[in-house]
């Protein structure tokens, strides 16, 4: 069977280009993210897995036990993704969703792991230098780590960066051994 994340792409981009026509980002991002947290519960996996249930069934299940609106449109985004036995695929589709999204605001979201808490100037100072950077709309999230001895490691997507003073040492490791 494709991996679920291939699986999800074309449907991903089909719900993004039908929310951006519609100028509905925040509708469907609140749907495809209630909708993805109740089929990666092992009970509603079951009941989706279940062949003694038709499709239109197992539709209405899930935005029952998700406990949200869905029109028309929704509706037969969902019909389709049970007719295809895709309803399990929710998760990573509202994933690639909001990836999809966030590239066309262009705003990205970063974790930043540090040492130590950051204030908001210093919070500010790194959003600017990233805004600057990589050209996107910054939204900081911030954790704390003493492992780290000092530095930030920062996320961004796929991109990592690693200027933590456990990571240089690290590295002086890696190149004194070898």
């Amino acid at each position: 069977m494709a991996e679920t994340s291939t699986v999800a792409r074309p449907y991903a981009k089909a719900a993004f280009e039908f929310a951006r026509d519609q100028k509905a980002f925040d509708a469907w991002s609140e749907l495809l993210l209630k909708l993805g947290q109740v089929v990666a519960e092992r009970d509603a996996q079951k009941l989706i897995a279940s062949p003694k249930l038709a499709g239109d069934r197992k539709v209405e299940m899930v935005i029952e036990l998700a406990d949200v609106k869905v029109d028309e449109a929704g509706r037969r985004f969902l019909d389709t993704l049970a007719d295809k036995g895709r309803l399990t695929a929710l998760g990573a589709i509202a994933e690639q969703f909001e990836r999809l999204r966030a590239d066309y605001e262009k705003r990205v979201d970063v974790t930043v792991l540090s040492a130590y808490e950051l204030d908001d100037k210093q919070q500010q100072k790194l959003a600017g230098a990233l805004k600057k950077r990589l050209n996107r709309e910054i939204s900081i999230t911030t954790q704390v780590d003493p492992k780290l001895i000092g530095g930030v490691i920062l996320r961004a997507g796929d991109t990592v960066i690693d200027g933590s003073v456990r990571g240089r040492l690290n590295r002086l490791s890696e190149a004194l051994t070898a």
